[in-house]
């Protein structure tokens, strides 16, 4: 089958990225005929985490244009698009246009206008609403994004574009039952909408670590409100009484935070070393030696991939039950499982894990079954008969 995968960035740091790359070579090693059409400028393909190698056929939007890209696009012939991040609607209408298109909605494109799915005062908390005008009336009141009345209203037409165009896909695709129920709600049919769990990466051998491990907690993202960095700086500093000894802990990652982040750890006294952003080898190294991964994420996580990067290394994570975590968090199986915002529950978590070598055994091993659960190869069987239906071609029994 000749896939064309569509996305705005042809390479860049985040869980996207990581995914792309490897559901794109893992669809090349399975005999599939792979393209890339991609928005943004192709100099930034030395960047980590670069989606495709450089024999694969691409074209980007923004080096030739959108009409030469469509063209050459043409010339591939694809069977079937499988679009992902895409800003520009009028790139995703000619695809529409030109192609059946499966998409994957990694975010809650459509279902909100901030897309943040989340109302940050007078606490945070998961938005339940249901898209529409009727947000208006909580937007503002609630801080669920930016405050530029200009701005919000471009979101808005942006957001109810996106939604008008999910009729027109063959399929949607989301990586967790929670987004499939947000995409649900919208009126999509159930036969439309598939929940395929993302994959974790394959490790050859597990690290050994003599029982110590040099990082206590590691984060890896972007440091946003919306991700809750200074929830770790928090919960370590109320943890380090229960474990008797400073803590480490490991930013990897940047954003517009990182600077709050940093003041606020020297404030409660946290020992903490920013990376900025790494590439994917040192990210790895670093959940390796890390005793356990923080995703105290405040918005409803579409997925939450490095969970599962972390869990290929033995590394359990501490996570707020939020979004589509709980599909690969089981609370003291792979790691524990809080409440949202529930501050003390989160240190709780993280002085028992540090203080009770036996516990993190117990999970470490639980994270590496869990990883094994997730592979790349149950992937493609549940994504490749999403694809094979959009392209007019009947499955194969596996």
């Amino acid at each position: 089958m000749r896939i064309l995968i569509a996305n705005e960035a042809l390479s860049g740091h985040g869980g996207v990225e990581t995914y792309l790359a490897a559901l794109i070579s893992a669809l090349q090693h399975a005999g599939h005929d792979v393209g890339v059409l991609h928005q943004n400028t192709a100099k930034v393909e030395h960047e980590p985490h670069a989606i495709a190698s450089h024999d694969t056929w691409r074209v980007g939007v923004e080096d030739v244009g959108l009409d030469e890209a469509i063209r050459r696009v043409r010339s591939f012939a694809p069977d079937v698009c499988f679009s992902h991040n895409m800003r520009s609607l009028e790139i995703e209408s000619q695809l529409l246009a030109g192609w059946p298109v499966v998409k994957m909605m990694h975010g809650h494109f459509g279902t909100c206008i901030s897309g943040h799915k989340m109302l940050a005062f007078p606490s945070p908390v998961a938005c339940t609403r249901d898209f529409g005008t009727g947000c208006f009336t909580h937007y503002w009141t609630r801080r669920c994004g930016q405050a530029n009345p200009v701005r919000v209203m471009r979101a808005y037409e942006w957001s109810k574009s996106q939604r008008g165009l999910l009729p027109e896909y063959h399929s949607l695709v989301v990586a967790s039952r929670y987004m499939r129920d947000q995409y649900l709600r919208t009126g999509v049919t159930h036969a439309h909408v598939h929940a395929i769990p993302l994959f974790a990466p394959r490790v050859a051998e597990p690290a050994e670590h003599n029982g110590h491990r040099s990082i206590d907690v590691i984060f890896v993202g972007r440091l946003t409100n919306l991700k809750g960095p200074d929830v770790v700086i928090d919960a370590v500093a109320r943890a380090m009484p229960r474990v008797g000894r400073p803590m480490n802990v490991v930013f990897a990652g940047d954003g517009p935070e990182r600077d709050y982040v940093r003041e606020y750890a020297t404030t409660r006294g946290v020992n903490a070393r920013f990376t900025g952003w790494i590439t994917a080898a040192e990210r790895d190294t670093l959940l390796s030696d890390s005793t356990m991964l923080a995703v105290p994420s405040r918005w409803p996580e579409p997925f939450g991939l490095v969970g599962l990067e972390a869990a290929a290394r033995g590394t359990p994570a501490v996570a707020f039950n939020t979004g589509g975590i709980r599909d690969w968090l089981t609370d003291d199986e792979n790691g524990r499982l809080v409440a949202p915002s529930d501050d003390k529950g989160f240190a709780d978590a993280i002085a028992d894990i540090a203080t009770k070598p036996a516990l993190h055994a117990r999970l470490s091993a639980g994270a590496r079954e869990a990883a094994s659960r997730f592979t790349v190869e149950a992937y493609l069987r549940a994504l490749v008969p999403v694809l094979t239906s959009a392209a007019g071609r009947s499955v194969e029994a596996s």
